[in-house]
């Protein structure tokens, strides 16, 4: 299941550092979501009940880890938005992820694999 944008704010933040809490991601989020804790613990559960993440509890803390591929993740949202906004059928220039935040440079590698894969998938 693909998570939703929200829901990939929260896996970023995951996929760069994990296991967090719930307060430790809310913190980061805040200013982006501009909602309150609650909003961030009711997404957290949402999130681990679609299998999206784990949750482990240490004490009186749920730990929450990133349970999907990062670059598979990324690489279904590009396949989407490319055809969906561009109308491209073709295999997605992946050069356009050189200089990401988000991944280094095997996992572009690794994204070009797994978007060629889309692809083929989409055209049978």
């Amino acid at each position: 299941m693909r998570p939703t944008s929200t829901e990939l704010e929260f896996l970023k933040l995951l996929w760069k550092e994990s296991p967090r809490t719930a307060r430790e991601l809310h913190q980061e989020l805040e200013g982006i979501l501009q909602w309150g804790y609650s909003s961030t613990r009711k997404t957290l559960d949402r999130m681990a009940e679609k299998a999206l993440v784990t949750v482990t509890k240490e004490g009186n803390v749920n730990l929450f880890a990133p349970q999907v591929d990062k670059v598979k993740t990324l690489a279904s949202f590009a396949a989407d938005f490319a055809k969906r906004v561009f109308e491209l059928d073709g295999p997605l220039p992946t050069a356009m992820f050189t200089g990401s935040k988000l991944i280094d440079d095997d996992e572009i590698d690794q994204l070009e694999h797994l978007l060629e894969q889309l692809r083929k998938e989409q055209e049978q």
